[in-house]
């Protein structure tokens, strides 16, 4: 497809949000004016571009948001009164990181073994340097560092979105300008889990599927949930009888997975199985689904307490999700798009699962953009975040001995929070089912890949090779 060809979305002519603010600056671009291509906007200033700026813009006012807490001196409940919490400083010390030890070896962490890794290839450099320089601030160097490179994941992880959507690249602009990624982009190291999410998926798109499940499987060795990625490309490469593609993919993130753990594994089973037991024995967690109904429970149940009994509950819940995902998937007049099925399947996860810590909420930015990328849900569910993440350190506050409000605050956001995810799940299978309401589909209606995620799912069928047809929907 020629770069002519593809001319660029302009949101203020789609979107009747996006159209009503750009009456502020003259309205939308005229009928008559130059179409707007991928690699040709205003000279230098290509929406790409500009939407580049703008994440760089978004993640230095995180950077300064946070820099209060960047000391380590958090007295008076410092880090909750100036919302700047964030685990990367807190686990320099809770690791012990600040002391040179080696994660997994010399002690156990609480993540799975990239992002332990990840930690320590940060963190002991640093402390060696801080040790033969005493002037040297570790805590505020580490945060630093770990606040950089995982800008530069946030960045790559724009970019491989308008790598995906080059007909649609300020769909991006919903990454770049989120709330969500302003307050939390550095509360922890989820970026390294997706950025590996958002690769595996590119590479998936650009027919790359070896190279897709490595990533997928490194995401996994990350943090968990990059492997929920794989029900969505099940169910593409069933439709489109790609066999091969699906087998290679899925047998190349186990291979990448394995090639990560088992090393650990071998040197300290017991630490590396920490993460593994940590999520067993955890508790009902702040603002998750479980947290609500305990909340609204009339008649004081102990399963709430039982934490097995829970663990096993949400365990079963997610597993019937995606069963249901799997037969809709499969069963729907219209193949849905990759995105679509992830965004679903990951925000299931977050639905039913009895841990959601705020910065979870990342995880499904990337794949809302390219699932469904309309701003008036995605502002709605953004501000049900904000108001989440300023209840949340009430909370904290709270807990630490201070009443800042009453419970039933807290419980407010909360349910507000989990209402947008709901209502965001609602609308993307809506489309999945009605799929002239899907923007993303219509914009490549007239091309090849009616999919731009789909990756060797748009290839003709393995059984038929003549056909450029998907399989129907299974009987």
């Amino acid at each position: 497809m020629s770069d002519v060809r593809e001319h660029v979305v302009s949101p203020a002519r789609e979107d009747g949000f996006v159209r009503g603010l750009a009456e502020a600056i003259g309205g939308p671009r005229g009928e008559h004016a130059v179409p707007e291509t991928p690699s040709r906007g205003g000279r230098f200033w290509t929406a790409a571009r500009i939407v580049l700026a703008l994440t760089c813009l978004t993640l230095a006012l995180h950077w300064v948001q946070k820099s209060p807490c960047r000391d380590g001196a958090w007295a008076d409940y410092k880090q909750y009164t100036h919302f700047c919490y964030t685990d990367v400083l807190a686990l320099y010390y809770a690791e012990h990181l600040n002391e040179g030890a080696v994660p997994y070896v010399d002690y156990p962490v609480e993540y799975p073994v990239l992002t332990g890794a990840f930690m320590g290839a940060l963190g002991l450099p640093i402390h060696a340097l801080g040790e033969k320089n005493s002037a040297i601030p570790q805590a505020t160097l580490f945060y630093d560092t770990n606040a950089f490179v995982l800008s530069l994941f946030a960045i790559a992880s724009v970019a491989m979105i308008l790598s995906l959507r080059r007909r649609r690249p300020w769909d991006a602009a919903l990454f770049a300008l989120s709330p969500v990624l302003l307050v939390t982009a550095t509360v922890n190291w989820d970026l390294l889990a997706i950025v590996l999410a958002v690769a595996g998926i590119w590479l998936w798109a650009k027919k790359y599927p070896v190279a897709a499940g490595v990533m997928l499987g490194l995401g996994m060795a990350a943090k968990l949930w990059p492997a929920f990625l794989f029900l969505p490309i099940l169910i593409v490469a069933v439709r489109s009888r790609q066999y091969a593609a699906l087998v290679n993919s899925v047998a190349a993130g186990v291979i990448a997975w394995l090639a990560v753990n088992v090393p650990v594994m071998l040197i300290n089973f017991e630490n590396w199985r920490r993460f593994l037991d940590l999520n067993s024995e955890r508790i009902i967690d702040w603002g998750t689904s479980w947290y609500v109904g305990r909340h609204f429970d009339p008649f004081g149940l102990e399963l709430w307490n039982n934490v097995p009994l829970v663990t096993n509950l949400s365990l079963a819940l997610f597993a019937l999700c995606c069963v249901g995902l799997l037969v809709f998937g499969l069963r729907v007049k219209t193949p849905p798009r990759l995105a679509q099925l992830a965004f679903v399947v990951v925000a299931v996860f977050l639905i039913t699962n009895k841990v959601w810590s705020q910065q979870f909420t990342l995880w499904l930015l990337p794949l809302l953009v390219l699932a469904r990328p309309k701003w008036p849900a995605f502002l709605a569910w953004q501000l049900a975040e904000v108001c989440y993440f300023v209840a949340f350190y009430g909370e904290l506050m709270g807990a630490s001995g201070k009443q800042v409000f009453d419970e039933w605050v807290f419980v407010f956001a909360s349910m507000m929070r989990l209402g947008t995810v709901i209502l965001l799940v609602v609308l993307v299978i809506r489309e999945m089912i009605h799929p002239e309401l899907d923007v993303v589909r219509q914009a490549y209606a007239d091309s090849d890949t009616p999919d731009p995620d789909g990756g060797p799912a748009n290839e003709p069928l393995e059984a038929d090779p003549a056909s450029s047809r998907p399989v129907p929907a299974v009987a």
